[in-house]
């Protein structure tokens, strides 16, 4: 993956770039689609790419490992062949979930455990020191 800059605006600070991936070119700033459990909703992959010409799609991590399951994913090949998408995607890191189901989790020094809000079933997420 690669970032370029390609223009900067000295009085508002606003630049514009380019980031280069496996799965294609990405100019920034950009409009992405969410999808958080691996589809957008209401649109299909056609019109993403077609109609819309999409560059990139979000998906949630903590969504996906949830449904489908990693496991799925996995099984599928990955995320792009699981939805059918050869453009790039971009997961978030799941964090806001942290904030936001604050009643579904307990947060220690390894990491965070949940419990799903679809089913209650408990998963732990590890933290990652860089």
């Amino acid at each position: 993956m690669e970032f370029r800059l390609n223009a900067e605006d000295k009085g508002s600070k606003a630049r514009a770039g380019e980031i280069t991936t496996d799965h294609g070119l990405i100019p920034t700033p950009i409009f992405m689609p969410v999808g958080t459990a691996g589809s957008v909703k209401g649109v299909h992959q056609r019109e993403l790419a077609g109609d819309i010409d999409a560059k990139i799609i979000l998906g949630n991590t903590y969504h996906l490992n949830l449904r489908p399951g990693m496991e799925v994913l996995k099984a599928a090949g990955g995320l792009h062949k699981f939805i059918g998408w050869n453009r790039p995607l971009l997961t978030d890191s799941g964090g806001y979930q942290v904030y936001s189901l604050s009643d579904n989790r307990k947060i220690k020094e390894e990491g965070v455990h949940f419990r799903s809000h679809i089913d209650g079933s408990k998963h732990f997420y590890r933290l990652k020191h860089l």
